[in-house]
This record gives structure tokens, sequence and C-alpha cells, in this order.
């Protein structure tokens, strides 16, 4: 299936920027990686000297605040009932997410991991397995040109040294050039169907082609579906949308790309104002993209019209998880409270739904509420965004 673009013009008037509506400050350091729960009870935060913290999204305090690596964060997500942290200490730890106190969380597991090229890693949950499961995809443990795929909880390596530079099967980039030389990944992301891993300013998409039970050296087993350079400058981060039909990349230079996860290179470069951009990060409705730069900003985008829609004082961005406008837990509706013990209304949970949780290096985590995207007509206008 091929990345289309609907032909719907959606006209964004712009605001000035706003505040957020909360300002967390529970660090003491630059905040460098962010995330939320899936169904947005709690923000994971990760700091510059491996500080993590665990904060309520109904009372606004820390649930859990521990020292989990010796050097900066470089990642953080809840997996299931684990909690996995990436450090640049060149290692990974998972421990368990049922934290209730501010102790240090015991660790199940740990893993040494390359983090020399300072690429976070990616996690895919495998879905229908009779226990918690998943692949990890990090850099390989040598060759920071390519990637390796462990199993979890196990820790087996899978398929190692994936993108194997030697390999000069596939060779044509998206414009016409061609070319063999891999270059450091900075950033990938895993999901069934197909893998991504761009290395440099270069994007590839790769398949696997191996059985799913075999594992993989060398880069054996793995095709080359396409390659796009579309950046100047090196690609410093990536995103991909929740149904893995679009992805956006970041660079130093001026430009961001658009790439389809399909098996044709439609990839777009859009210029944008401002050059410098180590982070991105797609709402899970797809629908709005932010853009961190390393001056402090954060751009908003429309992922259909690719319009600037605000901009606010932040660096490191995640977004909650959009919920549909349906009636939550069966017979409940808007207005109605949710049954549990903080007396919750549907109403809240989808204004949570909205919230962009930002990090910044003056140590703060702010919340900000965007504006509601489910307008059916031609014209949105949009509203400030804050409560």
């Amino acid at each position: 299936m091929v990345l289309q673009l609907l032909n719907l013009r959606v006209e964004l008037k712009l605001y000035e920027s706003p505040s957020p509506i909360c300002l967390l400050r529970s660090h003491s350091s630059a905040v460098s990686t962010l995330s939320i729960s899936t169904d947005n009870e709690r923000i994971y935060s990760g700091d510059t000297v491996g500080q993590v913290i665990v904060i309520s999204t109904r009372s606004l305090r820390p649930l859990a605040s521990w020292k989990a690596h010796t050097d900066s964060l470089l990642g953080i997500e809840e997996w299931g009932s684990q909690i996995i942290t990436h450090g640049r200490d060149n290692k990974l730890h998972s421990g368990p997410a049922t934290l209730s106190d501010l102790s240090t969380p015991t660790t199940c597991y740990s893993m040494d991991v390359n983090t020399l090229n300072y690429c976070r890693f990616s996690l895919l949950v495998l879905a229908g397995a009779s226990t918690q499961e998943g692949l990890l995809a990090a850099p390989n443990l040598v060759e920071s040109a390519l990637a390796d795929i462990w199993s979890l909880p196990s820790c087996q390596r899978l398929h190692a040294a994936i993108g194997d530079p030697l390999d000069t099967s596939a060779t044509a980039f998206s414009d016409g050039r061609s070319g063999s030389k891999s270059r450091i990944i900075m950033s990938m992301h895993l999901f069934y169907s197909a893998l991504s891993a761009p290395s440099s300013s270069i994007v590839v998409l790769r398949k696997r082609t191996a059985h799913e039970t075999k594992q993989t050296v060398e880069g054996r087993g793995w095709e080359v579906v396409w390659k796009s350079k579309l950046h100047v400058e090196s690609v410093m981060a990536m995103a991909v949308s929740s149904d893995c039909t679009l992805a956006l990349t970041v660079s130093a230079d001026y430009l961001k790309t658009q790439e389809a996860s399909e098996s044709t290179p439609a990839g777009t470069a859009f210029k944008i104002k401002h050059p410098g951009n180590g982070a991105v990060a797609i709402r899970s409705d797809g629908r709005v993209c932010a853009i961190g730069g390393w001056d402090g900003k954060v751009q908003l985008y429309s992922t259909k019209t690719l319009k600037l829609l605000g901009t606010l004082v932040c660096q490191t961005v995640t977004f909650a998880s959009h919920i549909d406008r349906v009636p939550l837990g069966g017979d409940l509706k808007e207005g109605d409270s949710c049954s549990d013990e903080d007396e919750i209304t549907v109403e809240e949970k989808h204004a949570r739904g909205r919230w962009l949780i930002a990090g910044s290096t003056n140590a703060k985590v702010s919340i900000w509420a965007l504006m509601d995207f489910e307008k059916t007509s031609t014209s949105v206008e949009p509203m400030p965004m804050v409560k």
C-alpha cells in the first residue's frame, strides 16, 4: 500500500506562543528523554546525569525517582509490567513498573549496548504472545553503522549486524544516485512487516526475508527495500506514525523530510526556518508532529499540510496517547465519572489525551494542552493551546 496524502485543505491561524498548564521541577539536570504510558497515567523522564523520575498525571507528583544510569539517559519506555531505561553508560536496564513509592526499583535484567552514536533503542511489543515478549533494536555492539535485534525478556540476540556495509545487493537511492557505504545509525524504528533504520543523512527501509524463527548474522536475511538521501546533514531523529504509514526525519540542516514506509520511496523534503533539530514526535492520531531544536524551541506542524501551527519553548518532546471521542467504559458518556478512585471524568481523559509533554535544558518538564483537532469542516480555527 502506497502512502497517500488527502487533498483536504485545512486553514490554520498561528497564535502567540502559549504558556504550559504545568511545570514540573523534579529534576536537577537537563531533561534528555521523555515518554508517557499508553494509558496517559504516568510520565517518565530522564536527565543527563542518569536520574529517572516517574510522575503521576493525576497528582502531578513523583511516584518514583532513582539513579538508573551513571551517564545521560537516551531513552525510557514502559513495557507492560516493566520499565526499560537506556543510558549513555552502555547499559540497558529493565525493572518492574509497579512503583508505589520513591524507592529504587529492583533490576530484573541488564544488557550491554553500544551508545557511541547516541541512538536510543526501539521496542516492538509482540501482540498475541502468551507471556510478555518483545523485540528490541539497538546499534550493533561493535559496529555503529549496523543494527542488532534482541528478544526480550530472554536477552537473546536474534539478528546481528543488520545492514552490513559489505552487502551491495541494493545500492540505488530514491534520487537515482548509487552507493553502498553506510555511516553510523542515529535513529531507528522497529515495526511489523518492515524495518526502518536511518544512518547519517540516509534513510533506509529494510525487510526481513529470513524465516521468523531463524537467527541471522552479518546482515544476511535482510533485504534493502529502498534508500533515500534527502538531508544534506546527519539525520538526528526519526518518528514513525502509529499506523506505520509515515515517517518524519529531522537533521542539523534546514530540512524536514517525510518518508513513506511502504515499498515505494516517496520521500519529500520540506524546508523549515530553523536548522539544528534533534527531536521529533508524532501524535498517536497522526495529525500533529512536534520538532525540537537545539535552540530550546519546539515547532508544531500539521502532518497533512506541513504548515507551522505554533512554537513552544522546550527541547525534547512526547505526545500523550490520543483518545478517540467515543464513550469510554461501556455506558459512560462525556461528563460522567469513571469508576476509579480519583473520580476522573471522561472529558478529563480526552483533555489529557491532547497533552504535549516537553523537557528542557533548565531541568523542567512542562505540560502543554493542545487544541482539539477533531473538526469535520475544511476550515479549522485552532483554539489557544491552554485550558
